[in-house]
């Protein structure tokens, strides 16, 4: 089954639901960075992360350096922002507590 991108509506929405989140028009993408106390916490984070993305068979593009994730959510296989992206970013606010 093939993974459709957004509509402009559906992603006009979802980008008002994320409002934490940064738009990237040029990639059709979503991003945005986490602070946490320290490395371990960071990393720990990043761990949640990667569990759920494994069993959601949906991986995001990140970097960690020290107690900072910066996070970018696109799909590939769509050509830009999809559904999939939406619940991840939803999923990882709350990994994030």
């Amino acid at each position: 089954m093939a993974i459709e991108p957004l509509s402009d509506e559906d992603r006009a929405d979802a980008l008002d639901a994320l409002s934490d989140w940064d738009y990237d028009e040029a990639r059709d993408a979503i991003s945005r960075s986490f602070t946490f106390a320290d490395f371990s916490e960071a990393f720990a984070f990043m761990t949640r992360v990667a569990l759920y993305a494994e069993k959601h068979d949906h991986h995001p593009e990140w970097s960690n350096v020290w107690n900072r994730v910066d996070i970018l959510l696109t799909t590939h296989d769509a050509g830009g922002l999809s559904v999939r992206d939406v619940a991840m970013a939803e999923a990882i606010e709350e990994l994030a507590g």
